[in-house]
């Protein structure tokens, strides 16, 4: 089955040994529905020799079930698409995980969906890689979600893309095919944040440079897909210079140790150095570096340390500590972020999240949405809210400070997610752009009170014997529930329009009728009849 099945069988523990050396490449596939994403990663697998012969035998018997490939030939989708619904459609639903190695390398891939109401799930795909291999199917060039994808991988930060030119043999293997997709990708792709990128044409069916050279393409003087997987460089794509450490935990197993538990988010630390907690702004020296295996003189990311400081000096749970460097971390309680959406219900300005940035989390919501990204031609559009799928330039404000880099400095300390405080699930993603240069310039507008307390403005006047005394218990009940209202017993016009102009709903007993956007008689309806009523009327939400 592997290229090491020898080693495997004389001495384990050597290939234990050899494979724990290896390189680790995290990569994702990413296309339209239909371009072969995971016939691709089955062919990889199939040629490399990374199948059982059982998993292949079942895949054999499948594809005469539920296989797209036709008569006679085996639908290696098969290997990845596990769900039954993502057989019968014959597309990508979940983000699918698959493991090999080659005598090189270590390989982790994440076959992402390429329908847009799934691209959710290939963000989340994404959020780790190192790789993307975008596939373009040969027949119809640079489509919608091939830019979306590109789009995204550019947002999220990925160094390494290479564009696999699929189906090449429904195309009589063109290369004026090829060069004609190729320059209409690279002029997409003008203003992203891409640099290293790589072309393929290939056929993943017929195995057309996936492993092997294609006799087919003889024009192409490039390498197979394998191969580039094998060479392309990722030792330099963490960021070794700006010392990161958030802290998880804190460790006080006896009154002689006290050590700081986290992972190593950048940079590089040595036993020694001068560390200062944010956002506390205390120094210390690092007195040592803990692991299992015992102490170390040096760790960097992505390892896995405990440090001990020589100093006791406070530092706990979502603190973080950096070292001396020229990029210094930012300790704000608002910044700007690319914010990356995945619930149905939209996001609004105003309404409260959990945002969960590093090992902190704090409460918090986004104050300003700027534009929304149009990921088809990268305009930017006017927006009040971000939905499902969509991508917005916002300004996120937290209720406590929290330290954090440019996303571009540092993946770690620069990306958070958004927790809903109800359901406890993650609704969007976040990439910070840096400190927000809004401060000061935005008041707080109508819309954002509106949202925050769920309620439109308005004046609800209310007439009978006991007005006044109804007035108040509607004041409390709608209090209760979170809107912002006020009690207002005075006919004066001004008063009620600067009321509604801040976003209440003012319950008033003589405003002047004209002026009411609502009105009931408390002797003939009951506290419980208004409130429906203001419910159906869409005055509180």
């Amino acid at each position: 089955m592997s290229h090491q099945s020898d080693l495997i069988s004389t001495d384990i523990n050597a290939y234990l040994a050899q494979h724990e050396r290896k390189e680790l490449l995290r990569f994702l596939t990413c296309g339209n529905v239909d371009d072969g994403k995971s016939t691709l990663i089955g062919r990889l697998l199939h040629d490399s020799k990374m199948i059982y012969e059982d998993q292949l035998a079942a895949v054999q018997a499948d594809s005469v079930k539920s296989g797209t490939t036709g008569a006679g030939k085996i639908d290696l989708a098969l290997l990845v698409d596990g769900l039954q619904a993502e057989r019968e459609q014959g597309i990508t639903i979940d983000v699918a995980y698959r493991y090999f190695s080659t005598s090189t390398r270590k390989f982790i891939i994440a076959d992402t969906p390429g329908h847009e109401q799934y691209t959710r799930n290939m963000a989340t795909g994404a959020s780790t890689c190192d790789l993307a291999i975008i596939l373009i199917d040969a027949r119809y060039g640079v489509q919608t979600q091939t830019k979306r994808h590109s789009f995204i991988a550019s947002l999220l930060g990925i160094k390494h893309v290479i564009v696999a030119i699929n189906k090449m043999d429904l195309v009589e293997y063109s290369e004026a095919k090829f060069e004609q997709i190729k320059a209409d990708y690279l002029h997409f792709i003008a203003t992203l944040d891409l640099q290293d990128v790589q072309f393929i044409p290939m056929s993943a069916l017929d195995g057309d440079n996936v492993v092997n050279p294609s006799e087919n393409m003889a024009w192409f003087t490039g390498v197979p897909m394998m191969e580039a997987l094998n060479t392309v460089v990722i030792a330099h794509d963490r960021n070794f210079d700006n010392a990161r450490f958030p802290v998880q935990y804190v460790n006080r197993p006896n009154l002689d140790f006290r050590g700081f538990c986290g992972t190593v988010a950048a940079g590089v630390f040595n036993k020694g150095d001068l560390v200062t907690a944010l956002p506390s702004g205390k120094s210390s020296k690092i007195k040592s570096i803990v692991t299992y295996d015992g102490d170390i003189e040096q760790a960097f990311a992505p390892m896995s340390v405990t440090l001990t400081l020589e100093d006791e000096i406070d530092v706990s749970r979502g603190d973080m500590l950096v070292g001396k460097e020229l990029v210094s971390a930012v300790v704000a309680d608002k910044f700007k972020a690319h914010i990356v959406w995945m619930t149905e219900k939209a996001l609004t300005p105003g309404r409260q999240y959990v945002i969960k940035l590093a090992t902190r989390s704090v409460f918090g919501s986004v104050s300003l949405i700027h534009h929304r990204i149009d990921v088809n031609t990268l305009e930017h559009h006017d927006a009040t809210e971000v939905k499902l799928n969509e991508i917005g330039c916002c300004t996120v404000s937290v209720t406590s400070p929290v330290v954090f880099d440019a996303y571009k400095t540092s993946r770690g300390t620069g990306s958070f997610i958004i927790i809903d405080r109800l359901t406890n699930g993650t609704v969007g993603a976040g990439m910070i752009i840096g400190v927000s240069d809004d401060e000061g310039l935005q008041s707080v507008s109508i819309e954002e009170r509106a949202s925050r307390f769920s309620q439109t403005p308005a004046a609800v006047l209310l007439t009978g014997a006991d007005s006044a005394t109804v007035a108040y218990q509607l004041e409390r009940k709608l209090f209760d529930n979170g809107h912002a209202t006020t009690v207002l017993e005075t006919a004066n016009a001004e008063l009620v329009l600067a009321l509604k102009n801040a976003g209440l709903v003012a319950i008033c007993t003589t405003c002047p009728a004209e002026l009411a956007d609502s009105a009931f008689d408390t002797d003939t309806q009951s506290l419980d009849d208004i409130h429906g009523a203001l419910k159906e009327q869409g005055i509180i939400h």
